[in-house]
């Protein structure tokens, strides 16, 4: 597959369920930005930087998407890119859109993820 990396750290954010959109969530900002709400939280994937320090988050995160667009009938895709993560021990955190799928690397592992993937026979553009 041919992957592309997107420059910038972003933060996955948890808030509770019935809190309201922060306006620091609501305008969006780096490569990546996904607001989603259940019946148990409110995620929120930003830029780093626009994510106060008293809020819960896991930050540091760096993006790496599939060239898409993806159709909708291809299977697969991630099983093909989480594997060979998994058994690097490199986590990920993942995000799908109509087009294609974000995959989220800790900043701290984006060499060994490049490495892996490239690795596993995929194409990684910077």
């Amino acid at each position: 597959m041919e992957l592309d990396l997107h420059d910038g750290l972003l933060a996955v954010c948890r808030l509770g369920a019935d809190a309201p959109l922060p306006v620091w969530a609501a305008s969006g900002g780096g490569p990546l930005h996904a607001v989603v709400r259940t019946t148990a939280e409110l995620s929120i994937v930003t830029e780093e930087g626009a994510v106060p320090g008293d809020v819960t988050a896991e930050r540091g995160w760096r993006a790496i998407a599939v060239r898409g667009p993806l159709d909708f009938g291809m299977t697969g895709v991630l099983a093909d890119l989480a594997r060979p993560l998994a058994d690097a021990e490199v986590p990920i955190f993942v995000i799908s859109t109509y087009d294609t799928d974000w995959i989220l690397v800790p900043g701290a592992k984006l060499n060994d993820a490049v490495t892996t993937l490239t690795s596993a026979g995929h194409h990684v553009y910077d």
